[in-house]
């Protein structure tokens, strides 16, 4: 069997690098990985926040190390200053309400107490009715149940909170 070469194909081969994918981009090129070319995106999740305190989802399946998005939408009819969500997922053992409790004077860094910011894996900004926000990060390696709540005050209390469930 014999093996041709097209100028085309030539061309491919000597964009393509032994482990790495050069990207023509405009008049320069660049060079990524190949192992990063070729990652999947995040999973998204997406979750609402509404007038009634509550998220629509308030469990989340994933994998240890799997890279996910939370996406809050905040659907409801109150102003900013009364009503904004955010999703706040805590380390592995770290106790919600007193987490919540310890922010609750904290406006200027979204109701996260500076002191417990280590506590904190993942956070998305507050929003406010009609509006998006999302954070993605790696899912722990360490299976578990990781507690995730709004830091808006008197929410968590309402009910405003979930577990991210890590299982292998």
């Amino acid at each position: 069997m014999q093996i041709t070469s097209t100028p085309l194909s030539a061309a491919l081969r000597r964009l393509v690098v032994p482990g790495f994918v050069v990207l023509a981009l405009s008049s320069s090129f660049s060079f990524v990985p190949a192992a990063l070319f070729a990652q999947a995106k995040p999973r998204v999740v997406e979750i609402i926040g509404s007038d009634d305190m509550k998220y629509n989802t308030t469990s989340i399946a994933a994998k240890p190390g799997e890279q996910i998005t939370i996406r809050i939408t905040a659907k409801g009819t109150m102003p900013a200053v009364a009503m904004s969500h955010n999703v706040v997922v805590l380390a592995l053992k770290t106790d919600p309400a007193a987490f919540v409790n310890a922010g609750i004077t904290s406006r200027a860094t979204e109701y996260i107490a500076p002191a417990n910011k280590a506590q904190v894996l993942a956070a998305t900004k507050l929003v406010a009715n009609g509006q998006t926000a999302e954070v993605t990060f790696k899912v722990p390696a360490v299976a578990g149940s990781y507690p995730y709540v709004c830091t808006f005050p008197g929410h968590f209390a309402a009910g405003m909170k979930g577990t991210l469930l890590v299982k292998k």
